[in-house]
């Protein structure tokens, strides 16, 4: 049987833009072995995935993986993250074909080198993460990966995410979740006060339940603002067992999320939710997915985007993205999705 290794993205919003290519990759060779290797914390994303026989975690210690790929026997590996790390331990693990793109000094260690998007001067054109992911998988004669992102939920999360929903008392009613949080850095959060008073106007004039995410560094965020909020009907999960499974499954339960441009964000397209992304600092090209009840929202400002991790100024892309703004476009995607779903869908 063919063996193939898939490195996956290191960001687990990346994770979810890869799937399109993976699932196609899966299509193309459907007899092969599919090894996922990737950062141990990304495993939940992809977890219940049928493209997937076996993920391989890749810490510090690539050498661990690399010796466990060299007794896979891998014919093909399809590098998504652009690090030396993932194109040598690929290499060491005596992978007989390496795809990625050809940057930070690694092209002699890739026997498939691509080049990305840069413009008339060699810098790198902003442009939808996904088609370069797809790119990769096109080389080995993948045809069509399409933009379709796709997640799965384990019985377990699904459980958790059920008990949540009958703690708050959310079934009947309509649910909107608020991610505040975001790995990239500071730079990305929206201002406390400002989802605080989002929470409130969605709870006062659409009667609507507010559910605040986060993720383990995030549990104080979560709770400031629904301390701010002052509203019963707006709660967080910053006091439950958190996980990706977790918040996969409370995501796939959601009328609408709100969220900075952060992993949690794809997980809403990857399950056809309604999705309003707050952009600050970061291009939207790189990552749009073409998501069809998605809204972004982001404020024209001189210094953006900058895709800085920290803002050095006032941080006004982000302050200045007001509470009115944001609920506007909630309502507007509401609108447009209330023909499609019935209010409190996930009613049990």
């Amino acid at each position: 049987m063919e063996s193939i290794a898939v490195f996956v993205p290191n960001w687990i919003g990346d994770v979810v833009m890869a799937t399109p290519a993976i699932r196609a990759l899966r299509r193309h060779l459907p007899e092969a072995y599919l090894i996922a290797v990737g950062r141990p914390y990304v495993a939940d994303v992809l977890a219940g995935a049928p493209w997937i026989d076996e993920f391989l975690p890749c810490d510090k210690k690539s050498w661990t993986a690399s010796r466990t790929l060299r007794q896979r026997n891998v014919q093909l590996a399809i590098l998504f993250p652009n690090s030396f790390r993932s194109a040598l331990t690929a290499w060491m693990g005596n992978c007989r074909r390496r795809v990625g793109y050809s940057r930070y000094g690694r092209g002699l260690l890739l026997t498939d080198r691509l080049q990305p998007v840069r413009n008339d001067r060699g810098r790198l054109i902003p442009s939808p993460i996904i088609h370069e992911y797809n790119r990769l998988v096109e080389v080995v004669g993948v045809s069509s990966p399409g933009h379709h992102m796709e997640l799965f939920t384990l019985a377990a999360d699904r459980e958790q995410a059920l008990g949540t929903w009958q703690k708050f008392q959310f079934q009947g009613s309509e649910v909107i979740g608020l991610n505040p949080g975001a790995a990239f850095g500071a730079a990305k959060f929206w201002p406390i006060a400002h989802f605080a008073r989002l929470a409130q106007m969605l709870t006062d004039r659409r009667g609507a339940r507010v559910l605040v995410l986060c993720g383990p560094k995030e549990t104080e965020l979560a709770r400031q603002i629904v301390a701010k909020a002052q509203r019963p009907t707006v709660q967080s999960i910053a006091d439950e067992k958190l996980s990706l499974g977790f918040t996969k499954a409370l995501v796939q339960r959601l009328d609408l999320l709100v969220t900075t441009d952060s992993g949690p964000r794809h997980f809403a397209a990857a399950f056809g939710q309604p999705v309003v992304t707050l952009f600050g600092p970061t291009h939207i090209a790189w990552t749009e997915t073409y998501h069809p009840q998605a809204i972004h929202l982001q404020k024209a400002v001189p210094c953006g985007p900058c895709q800085l991790r920290v803002c050095p100024l006032d941080h006004r892309c982000m302050r200045d993205l007001l509470p009115g703004e944001v609920y506007a476009a909630c309502e507007e995607l509401l609108h447009r999705n209330s023909t499609t779903q019935p209010r409190g869908r996930h009613a049990s």
